[in-house]
């Protein structure tokens, strides 16, 4: 089915949105429910809350491993639609398991099995490869890192109104269902702007001088070889995803509790100023990609985001928390600019399948990455909470010795 509209920002709008709202009520569902549990004990359940996230973690990226296959023989066989349109459509059904429990007072075990369907149809791995694959095969390659930079600017813009809308939504009707039911209105929005609306451009076929290069053979005195290269990408990327999810894991759950003890307004506050590092970023891409190169950019991302993080470690106040944002206004760079590096090192007809593992490499750091911070962070609660900060800004700064 054929679209007419090439902007692929608006989906990334739609569906962000809609996710920031479900991700605000699932927190405050899990955490409130997981309150009740633990007689109002806060350290007892953030522990227990921890460890449900991880639990839903490992649930939705085995899952999503186990799809990754059947997606790209799917993409093969329809389209690259199908890329965007199997994610999306199992994000809906994920929220309606929400909407069930919250409905109808089921166990939050119940959670897992929306976690498992949204997995099994590419979760949010499948919908971000598709959307990174489809930014690259829009821009040509002098333009992709602003491309793809600005696919995450919209994505921060979106994040910024739907965090700060969703403590406001979720007062409005019996503890989130108003939340739920608008995130699952504006994904299926999303679904039919996929399906009805947003056009693919055709990809080229190979070059024939480039299938050697990518097998990773090289001429004498030649640049490193693109597998090498793909290699240290890859690797940059995964050190600095363990680092920083871990950390904003914990940081979800973190200002819920004393000393900060936030409520959903102010929850949606600190989402928002999170979001907002998108936006610093993009502006940074925006004025200094003309004088800089990618590496230095991904540098200047990297210490902007570990010097924040471990300001973060200190924050019993919420002008810290909020300073520490300011600190980490270029947090954001590194990411979708490391992913345009690869996409430079490939051919086009490798983005979706790449970019698919990429993203389920990623998402197996960060089942690891909540792993390792759910075992430090109730250990650390009571004699320094903040630890588990000062550990992701010494990992996230490992990620620049693939980059040098």
């Amino acid at each position: 089915m054929g679209g007419c509209v090439s902007l692929l920002e608006p989906l990334v709008v739609l569906h962000t949105v809609g996710t920031s709202f479900f991700e605000m009520a699932q927190t405050l569902v899990i955490y409130n429910r997981t309150l009740e549990l633990s007689d109002g004990q806060s350290d007892a359940a953030q522990a227990l809350s921890m460890r449900f996230f991880l639990f839903q973690s490992i649930i939705l990226t085995s899952c999503a491993l186990l799809s990754m296959v059947p997606t790209n023989r799917l993409a093969a066989r329809c389209g690259d639609r199908a890329r965007l349109l199997c994610p999306q459509m199992g994000s809906v059904l994920g929220m309606g398991f929400l909407l069930a429990v919250l409905l109808l007072r089921l166990p939050l075990e119940v959670l897992y099995v929306g976690a498992a369907l949204h997995g099994l149809s590419g979760g949010a791995p499948g919908f971000w490869s598709g959307v990174v694959a489809l930014a690259s095969l829009q821009s040509d390659r002098g333009h992709r890192t602003l491309k793809i930079n600005t696919v995450d600017f919209c994505r921060g813009a979106a994040g910024v109104v739907g965090s700060l809308l969703s403590g406001y939504v979720y007062r409005l009707g019996q503890c989130g269902v108003a939340l739920v039911v608008t995130a699952m209105f504006l994904v299926a929005t999303s679904i039919l702007y996929s399906t009805f609306l947003l056009s693919f451009p055709p990809r080229p076929p190979p070059p024939a001088e480039d299938l050697q290069p990518l097998l990773g053979q090289q001429s004498p005195g030649s640049q490193p070889s693109p597998r090498a290269a793909v290699v240290s990408v890859a690797a940059a990327l995964v050190l600095f995803d363990v680092g920083m999810y871990g950390a904003e894991s914990v940081l979800a759950l973190y200002v819920l509790k004393p000393p900060l003890s936030w409520d959903s307004v102010w929850a949606g506050y600190g989402s928002a100023a999170t979001q907002a590092m998108y936006l610093s970023s993009f502006l940074a891409v925006l004025a200094l990609s003309s004088r800089l190169q990618d590496t230095a950019l991904i540098l200047l991302g990297i210490v902007s985001n570990c010097t924040g993080m471990a300001i973060m470690a200190f924050a019993t106040h919420s002008w810290v928390y909020f300073m520490a944002r300011a600190v980490m206004m270029f947090a954001c760079v590194p990411m979708p600019t490391l992913k345009a590096q690869l996409s430079k090192i490939l051919d086009a007809q490798q983005y979706g399948c790449v970019f698919g593992w990429l993203q389920l490499a990623l998402s197996v750091s960060n089942v690891a990455s909540t792993a390792f911070f759910t075992l430090i962070y109730p250990l650390s609660l009571t004699w320094n909470s903040g630890l588990c900060f000062l550990l992701s800004s010494a990992i996230s700064y490992c990620s620049v010795i693939p980059v040098l």
